[in-house]
């Protein structure tokens, strides 16, 4: 067998998310791009903003010496401090240079949390649905991954995860807003979690730390803002990109961020830091960590994607479809007509509509869409939407 059995098995198992993408791919070449209307990857459609864009320029024309060479691993010390910075006026928390350990995206930053966290065996705690790709890194950890379904609107069943956040728990994943429901836990709610973590850190004499993945944080609509955790549980580590907020998703950008009042603060930014080396990243992207250093306040014009989300959603109305209209985010995550959620798809498909299946996020019986695309690709599948639910109804 030239490849692993495990890594086979995974890959049986892999996101439907990039099927889709991959199977969207074929479709255009043989149908036409303009004949196919996809919706399965969050592939942000906005440029970067205008700020990216110069700060960018800048660097080209007049580079600072050394911008190409190696530096320290968690990053350029000046970025961890303008970042550290920024993170302490928005959080209210006195974050140093050296919580910030700058990563090759969300991903990066959640490999190095986790590889910096755990032991075999360990739990990670998180809440269905749920990324497909969190089950994957829990498992190069050495990790065991266990779901906590979340409450009928997809907000935060607190006794459910009292249920499923035992002696083991190491950490959770949380993701606010939410992939792929739109879902945006209010600081209420992520109070309610912290008093539950700290009775189960009492009773365990062990911290638990929750790895906040909140890359869309500014991607909230209707005039909601999203929470940070720092303030709901000091043993808590942010963890983001600009992949969406700053349109950079084929940069990798980002950055673990330390609660200042976590317990295990110092030994943390050091496993870090030592993770992100060896586990191969070495460093993220030089020019990048000198573009978002200053941009931090920067985001794509968030107004573009209410306005696509609404045209979405009131046309998915129209046609009967079921689901909760999103808070934040680019992603609707309908009831699928038919309970079995695969095989809607494949009915979507005929239409040369390209979605997910539920299923791939620890939810079966939903579909998710992805609303970052131009608004004649939402309007040309509309109909086709219509003639898919209306196939399912006749049948």
């Amino acid at each position: 067998m030239p490849i692993s059995k495990k890594i086979e098995d995974f890959m049986t198992k892999a996101s439907f998310i990039r099927r889709m993408f991959e199977e969207g791919i074929r479709m255009k070449r043989e149908l036409g791009a303009e004949n196919v209307f996809d919706f399965s990857l969050g592939n942000p459609i906005l440029e970067p903003p205008e700020a990216v864009l110069e700060r960018l320029a800048e660097l080209v024309r007049d580079p600072p010496p050394g911008l190409h060479r190696y530096m320290a691993n968690a990053g350029h010390p000046d970025v961890c401090e303008r970042i550290a910075a920024y993170l302490s006026e928005q959080s209210g928390e006195k974050l140093e240079a050296a919580d910030v350990i700058m990563t090759t995206g969300a991903a990066g930053a959640l490999n190095t949390a986790l590889k910096s966290l755990l032991d075999p065996g360990d739990e990670v705690v998180v809440v269905a649905p749920f990324f497909p790709e969190y089950r994957f890194y829990v498992d190069n950890h050495g990790g065991t991954l266990v779901v906590a379904e979340s409450a009928g609107d997809f907000d935060l069943d607190i006794d459910e995860l009292a249920r499923k956040v035992g002696p083991r728990t190491k950490a959770l994943i949380l993701n606010s807003p939410n992939n792929p429901t739109g879902r945006t836990y209010t600081a209420e709610r992520l109070a309610q979690l912290g008093a539950l973590l700290a009775k189960r850190e009492k009773a365990s004499g062990n911290p638990i730390t929750v790895l906040f993945d909140d890359p869309y944080h500014k991607i909230v609509f209707d005039g909601l803002e999203a929470p940070t955790i720092f303030a709901a549980h000091p043993n808590s580590i942010l963890i983001t990109s600009h992949s969406k907020d700053l349109g950079l998703a084929g940069e990798r950008i980002g950055y673990a961020a330390i609660c200042p009042r976590h317990a295990d603060r110092q030994a943390l930014r050091d496993a870090i830091t030592f993770a992100n080396r060896t586990l191969g990243y070495v460093n993220a992207p030089s020019l990048f960590q000198r573009v978002v250093a200053e941009t931090q306040a920067a985001s794509v014009p968030v107004a573009v994607y209410q306005e696509l989300r609404d045209l979405f959603c009131d046309g998915l109305e129209r046609a009967g479809y079921e689901f909760l209209r999103p808070q934040g985010a680019f992603y609707i995550f309908p009831k699928s007509p038919d309970p079995d959620d695969v095989a809607f798809v494949r009915v979507l498909q005929k239409q040369h509509i390209l979605a997910v299946p539920g299923s791939g996020f620890g939810r079966g019986g939903y579909i998710r869409l992805c609303f970052c695309v131009k608004r004649a690709e939402i309007e040309g599948a509309l109909p086709g939407f219509a003639a898919a639910i209306e196939e399912q109804r006749r049948k």
